[in-house]
């Protein structure tokens, strides 16, 4: 079984769904570790509530960015962790935890990418006029919000949007894509070509 990893900086409703998926039985993955660079993270609580194991690795604590993201891989290397799950982790990971996990950390990103990347991609949207956006789940590489793609669902949005009416409307499908994707990777249907991620048909 897929020993699973969620980094987690916020509030954790993305670390909510996956939890709750686990608990319906829907992903045969096992949720072994929740790591956090913030000790007052919601997520962490979640976590907890759950019974699953959680650290806080935080950046002033570390002399350097690259200090910083190889203690985190030394907790992932330490939980043997296979896959790793980004969910609101407000942190660029360093090119050696990328190259350690290739094609094995995911990430949920508000927008469909690759319009719209970084902070704020939900008022970036509004800012623009798009009639259409979205949420992404993508493999992380060394860029921000690069990765190749592996599911999007699209959001419409309304004349009368606001940052927080629409966000919460692509927090509702994140909820939806983001455990479809690491049930994907755990039952071996993702193959990465280039930049396409190709589903392989069940069975």
């Amino acid at each position: 079984m897929i020993r699973l990893a969620v980094l987690a900086s916020g509030r954790g409703s993305n670390l909510q769904a996956i939890i709750d998926a686990v608990g319906r039985g829907e992903l045969p993955v096992k949720l072994v570790l929740v790591l956090s660079d913030n000790p007052r993270a919601q997520a962490l609580e979640r976590a907890r509530t759950a019974g699953i194991p959680t650290v806080v690795v935080r950046r002033e604590d570390y002399r350097s960015r690259r200090d910083f993201n190889l203690e985190i891989l030394r907790w992932l290397r330490r939980y043997q962790v296979d896959l790793v799950a980004l969910a609101g982790y407000m942190r660029v990971l360093s090119p050696e935890v990328v190259r350690a996990y290739p094609n094995r950390i995911m990430n949920i990103h508000p927008s469909l990418l690759p319009a719209f990347p970084g902070l704020e991609a939900q008022r970036q949207a509004l800012e623009y006029g798009v009639k259409v956006t979205g949420c992404t789940v993508h493999f992380v590489d060394e860029g921000v919000d690069t990765g190749p793609i592996i599911i999007q669902r699209a959001v419409p949005v309304r004349e009368d949007d606001t940052v927080e009416s629409l966000s919460g409307r692509i927090l509702e499908q994140e909820h939806q894509i983001y455990p479809e994707a690491i049930r994907l990777f755990a039952t071996g249907r993702l193959r990465v070509e280039g930049r396409r991620v190709r589903v392989l048909e069940e069975g």
